[in-house]
Order: C-alpha cells, then structure tokens, then sequence
C-alpha cells in the first residue's frame, strides 16, 4: 500500500503572499514541512503540489533542490491538482497536508492514516472535532475514495478546499474522527484548540519565529517542546486576534 502524503503550496497567498518561503531557523516554511511529513512512520512518498502559474517556479526551484518531487497542476482547481498529483505517484492512500503548517507533527500524521490502513476506513481526519491545534490538521484518504469525489464534485468551495464534500456527504463514506488523546497522553495537549500554530498573518510568523529561535531542537522540533514554551511565554497573546479562513 502507497501512503503518499500531497503537500498544498504556493506564493499566491492572498493575506501573507509568500508565507511557504519565509525563513524559520535557517529553514523555509514549507521545508520544514516537507521534512516534518517526511519524518512519519506510515508515510511512503512526499509530494508537494504547486501551481503552474510562474511565480510559483520559486517553490519548484526550491523543493527540487532539496530532494522531493514537485507536481504542477491547475491553482484554482486545487481538487483536480491533489488528484492528478497522487495518481502520478500511484498512491492507494492520500495524506492531505497545507504548506504553511511548519509545526506539523509526524506522529499525528501516522495517528490519521493509520485507520486508513487497516482498511476499514476511506477518510480520516482530527478535523471533524477541533481538539488539536491549529496547524496540526491532517486528512488521510484513499485514492479510490477521491477518485469518486473528483468525478462528482462541482461546486467551487469543493474544488478550492478539496476535502469539504467528504464530510459534507459522510453518510456515503466510512469515515474516522481523531481526536488529541489518540496522540497525547499528557493533558496539556490534549484538546488545545486554542493554539494557533499555523501561518495565515505576520503575527502568526512571529510565534512561529520565536518557537524556531528559542526551543532547541535537532532536525525535527517536538511539538510537545513547542506548545510547552508556547504556554511557558504566552505566545498566543501575540497572534489572538487573526481569524480563521473557513474551509
């Protein structure tokens, strides 16, 4: 079975254009992603899925030089590049990922594929209930599942979003819902929807640069070290007043 994990990435940002090739530690954004996804034990291959649009030959030049394939597809239709991306890769399960999650944490991603694996489920994710941060969200799927999905899905929302139709119509899928306490034992991890781990606006880089200065860290920097000097130095103070795009 081919766990391919599908990185959206791009520099058409609409509020912090670019946001994927901020530095952080004397790594990009987005390749501490791709390291990040890479470091899960169940993940196979790592792609990462760009438009063909020029200004995002940055992101191709970049990811290429650093080892891991790059797919370029349509920018709009970001459902049609996941597909075409994961079916050049022959992938039998998809693992969703967004390019500006650089504290992505490799043991939530096995926690979200793994039901997919014991095949008793077609999508997967720790997004149906919000119990891990933001910056965190992994969506796992099979490539027959969104071979279907790609085929009947029309809407816009559904196309830019890629995933909304699975939970919108879950009656017709075998879904699974992870939740905190499938990955963390400790209770201040667990149910930490109050974090804000991901990159929309300059304050969330902020809380992002000071994390990569400050905690020290080999190549993979733990999440559990992060959320620790997260709550140590209240960061959340700095970026509580950006809002969430809704999906």
């Amino acid at each position: 079975m081919n766990v391919t994990a599908v990185i959206q990435a791009r520099v058409g940002s609409t509020r912090l254009p670019g946001k994927v090739m901020y530095p952080l530690n004397g790594r990009h954004v987005l390749e501490h992603v791709v390291a990040r996804t890479e470091s899960a034990t169940l993940v196979d291959e790592v792609i990462v899925a760009t438009s063909t649009e020029p200004r995002d030959d940055v992101i191709d030049e970049r990811v290429s030089h650093f080892g891991t394939d790059v797919f370029r597809g349509s920018e709009s239709d970001v459902l049609g590049r996941m597909y075409d991306a994961a079916r050049t890769a022959n992938a039998d399960v998809i693992v969703r990922i967004t390019g500006d999650c650089p504290l992505i944490d490799p043991g939530t991603i096995d926690a979200v594929v793994r039901p997919i694996q014991d095949g008793a489920t077609q999508y997967a994710a720790n997004i149906f209930e919000r119990t891990f941060p933001r910056g965190l969200d992994v969506e796992a799927f099979t490539f027959e599942s969104f071979e279907r999905v790609a085929n009947e899905t029309t809407e816009p929302h559904h196309r830019e979003h890629v995933t909304p139709y699975y939970r919108e119509e879950s009656e017709r899928f075998k879904t699974a819902s992870i939740t905190s306490d499938t990955v963390f034992n400790d209770s201040q991890f667990q149910d930490r929807d109050d974090l804000r781990l991901t990159l929309d606006e300059a304050a969330d880089y902020e809380v992002l640069r000071r994390i990569y200065d400050h905690v020290p860290y080999d190549d993979i920097l733990p999440i559990r070290n992060a959320i620790r000097y997260v709550d140590e130095n209240d960061l959340m103070e700095l970026n509580a007043s950006v809002e969430q795009k809704s999906h």
